[in-house]
């Protein structure tokens, strides 16, 4: 099953992917700008990550996928949370060219619909390094998450600590969202 979007399609991580995932899990630039704790990756690790992902899993990964580009990202649904209905969510978008055309929000879009509208969760949470400016604009300003606090110091990065910016969004955030931009039924 794909869930599709406008310009996007989240899949299922395949094999012929981790050529590009390695790629990307070894950028130093990109993991300067995304949460966790990293370590080059070698080809094997990155078989064996592919080899546990599981569709009953509560931690759901994605492919983001474009017909024109192919592989541009991943985006994950993670701790799902059946209970109180919530998880937390993180995406990277891989090849910095094609940032800033709209793939980032409506991989978001995309993601909300899937989680709020299909899966019945609730909420949706995140986190963003204080410095990346990028991701805290597209979430909060374009996608309708709400800044919901600081965890002072969270992260080391270029030998400082940085604050982990704290950001959630709820069904009725999203639902707002849609009855204002109408963006399911516009064409961008």
């Amino acid at each position: 099953m794909n869930i599709a979007g406008k310009k996007i399609r989240l899949r299922a991580i395949e094999q012929e992917d981790l050529e590009l995932l390695h790629k990307w899990a070894n950028d130093p630039e990109i993991n300067n700008m995304i949460g966790g704790w990293h370590f080059p990756s070698s080809k094997k690790d990155q078989q064996k990550w592919f080899e546990s992902l599981s569709v009953s899993s509560l931690n759901q990964r994605f492919a983001i996928d474009t017909d024109e580009l192919g592989l541009i990202g991943t985006a994950n649904l993670v701790d799902i949370n059946w209970k109180d209905k919530n998880a937390h969510h993180g995406m990277l978008l891989g090849d910095k060219d094609i940032r800033g055309k709209g793939h980032a929000v409506d991989t978001i879009m995309t993601i909300m619909r899937y989680a709020f509208e299909e899966l019945g969760l609730n909420r949706l949470d995140g986190s963003i390094i204080d410095y990346n400016a990028p991701s805290y604009g597209v979430y909060v300003k374009k996608c309708g998450w709400k800044d919901e606090g600081i965890q002072r110091e969270w992260y080391f990065r270029h030998n400082r600590f940085w604050d982990k910016k704290i950001v959630g969004v709820t069904k009725n955030d999203y639902n707002e969202l849609i009855s204002n931009t109408n963006y399911w039924n516009n064409e961008q």
